[in-house]
């Protein structure tokens, strides 16, 4: 299926030179949101419980008199209390209680009482040293990912394509990452997985575009590369719009109709859907020409490949021959 039955070429390269520069400013501005405000670390990595409540005949829980109750206690200090999907549903999140007597959720259910009947919908806990081991294991999967992904495409193109790539993945994964942040979204095992997923999915299109740069240089030896560029990704365009859109439809039905709970995976996917769209066709191929990617180069590379293993054919015919 095509959305363009006419491929009509594109001056991608000429607007890539502004995508960088949006991409630039958009990305110093993620990095100064994270480090100036950082993610809000969900339990997963930081430790801590979290109790999810419905309230059965009240219509809307009473969320003042709730914060009230817990400020009393000081082994509840720094708690969040935030209306959790629905009006009568809340979501407690509380900190890591040192030497407990009793367990958190006894503990909850007991100094609640008076704000009516209510049922546990949730109850999660997790300790400070899996927190910690948690995220260790989080940051070495990321960096594992953009390793692997670096190797994948040095042994597949020419250096400078394997680190345009990567730099557009990091790219995607920033720009990703301030979005949760903007959202106030805790950063858990979902985001996480939405990050790594996002990683796989940004390069797959990159790569599309990739081969078929390939596939003109090798095919047609032109020495210009930034038609090589807009002709390949105006003849990739129909496949990665309806690549990009069924996916970006698949992930905002999850994020909105998915609920509270799974907005951890779906918002960062749903950003970066857009963000790694945008940067295989406007990021990655323009970045191999700014690390300085030359056709001349390229093509003297390719001829001494082809000598060498006419080369090795003679030689071996040769061999087969009795020559040798």
């Amino acid at each position: 299926m095509e959305v363009f039955k006419k491929t009509k070429i594109y001056d991608f390269a000429t607007y890539s030179s502004y995508g960088l520069i949006v991409s630039a400013i958009l990305c110093i501005g993620a990095i100064a949101l994270i480090v100036i405000k950082d993610f809000k670390l969900g339990i997963d990595f930081a430790g801590g419980s979290v109790v999810q409540i419905q309230y059965d005949t009240q219509p809307q829980a009473p969320l003042s008199e709730i914060r009230e109750i817990l400020s009393q206690y000081e082994v509840f200090k720094g708690f969040q209390v935030s209306e959790f999907g629905a009006p009568n549903e809340v979501l407690i999140k509380l900190p890591i209680v040192e030497n407990p007597k009793t367990s958190t959720l006894q503990m909850v259910q007991e100094v609640l009482k008076p704000t009516g009947d209510f049922s546990i919908r949730r109850n999660d806990e997790i300790g400070a040293k899996v927190g910690d081991e948690f995220k260790r294991k989080g940051i070495l999967s990321l960096a594992l990912a953009f390793v692997a992904m670096m190797i994948y495409i040095s042994f597949r193109y020419e250096w400078r394509f394997s680190l345009a790539g990567v730099m557009a993945l990091i790219h995607d994964v920033i720009l990703a990452s301030a979005v949760v942040i903007i959202a106030d979204i805790d950063f858990n095992l979902e985001v996480l997985a939405a990050l790594l997923t996002l990683i796989g999915y940004s390069i797959n299109d990159t790569i599309i575009i990739f081969d078929r740069i390939r596939e003109q240089m090798l095919s047609k030896r032109i020495n210009d590369m930034k038609y090589v560029i807009n002709e390949a990704v105006s003849r990739t365009l129909s496949r990665t719009l309806l690549t990009s859109l069924t996916v970006f439809f698949v992930v905002l039905t999850l994020y909105l109709f998915g609920g509270e709970i799974i907005k951890g995976f779906s918002l960062p996917m749903l950003a970066g859907v857009i963000v790694g769209t945008y940067s295989s066709m406007f990021v990655a191929p323009r970045l191999a020409l700014v690390f300085g990617f030359s056709l001349e180069e390229y093509y003297q590379k390719e001829m001494k490949k082809l000598k060498k293993q006419e080369e090795k054919k003679r030689l071996r015919a040769m061999y087969e021959n009795g020559r040798v």
